[in-house]
């Protein structure tokens, strides 16, 4: 079984594939697992196997340990390139999200101006005016949106709540007016009832591909598994697979980078 479950409210610094020297920022608890997804490929595992006996971090304990871990990075003369909001489960979810970026903003201003602040999203709370407009603010928007069919993202992305709407998304994600960044998963093989879930053909990539284009996004990053998952049976996508989407993506005016 996969469990990677992080510290809360800071971990790291990691090595990010997209982003570089990553301080993370965790707002869920260090002992378990809070989505509002419940993918089938999460390095943290399902949500059922992990639920949480502890609070979330509040505002202001996020802020001290932030203070404190980016003092101990500039003395040490190794400051981030980005403070990535990531961890067990949905960042937006935390009810004092939009304050936490303002906080975070400062703080990063102070300690380390030329580091981005990023959130890896997967877009359901982006209907909410407090978390749109911090999503506004941050340097790096990057929200998930795998595929546009319903069905493949109620098999592989198991969203919690049963109004789950890709196109109600979509909607959303357009609202950014280009200030965001798509991030989307690729991969191959099959789900624990023997579904595939292979969406690299032009079933579900020309599809997508609208989808981007409709958005019109800063960049779109597309990657592929890289640590263990829940659900055994998942294969990573093809180099050539994810160049050749992202070739497509390019070839739209817009910047796509793909992650093996």
């Amino acid at each position: 079984m996969s469990t990677v479950i992080y510290p809360s409210p800071i971990f790291g610094p990691i090595h990010s594939r997209r982003l570089g020297i990553s301080l993370g920022i965790n707002l869920m608890p260090s002992d378990g697992k809070v989505c509002t997804f419940d993918c089938i490929y999460c390095e943290c595992g399902f949500n059922k196997d992990h639920i949480p006996h502890k609070k979330r971090p509040s505002r202001q304990e996020v802020a001290l340990y932030l203070e404190e871990k980016l003092k101990e990075m500039q003395n040490e003369g190794a400051l981030p390139d980005v403070l990535t909001f990531a961890g067990n489960g949905e960042p937006t979810a935390h009810p004092e999200f939009a304050g936490i970026i303002n906080d975070t903003i400062k703080l990063r201003n102070k300690y380390c101006p030329k580091a981005k602040v990023s959130v890896l999203s997967n877009s359901t709370f982006t209907n909410k005016q407090d978390v749109f407009n911090a999503l506004m603010l941050v340097d790096n928007n990057i929200l998930k949106i795998d595929t546009v069919d319903n069905e493949y993202i109620a098999r592989v992305d198991r969203p919690v709540s049963p109004f789950y709407d890709v196109n109600r998304i979509i909607g959303q994600l357009k609202a950014f007016n280009g200030h965001v960044i798509i991030q989307s998963m690729f991969m191959k093989g099959t789900d624990s009832e023997g579904y595939s879930v292979d969406n690299t053909g032009e079933e579900y990539v020309g599809p997508w591909l609208e989808a981007v284009k409709d958005i019109a996004p800063q960049e779109v990053m597309v990657y592929t598994i890289d640590r263990e998952t829940p659900d055994h049976n998942l294969e990573k996508a093809t180099r050539e697979e994810l160049d050749a989407i992202r070739d497509r993506v390019i070839a739209l005016g817009i910047p796509c980078t793909a992650s093996y």
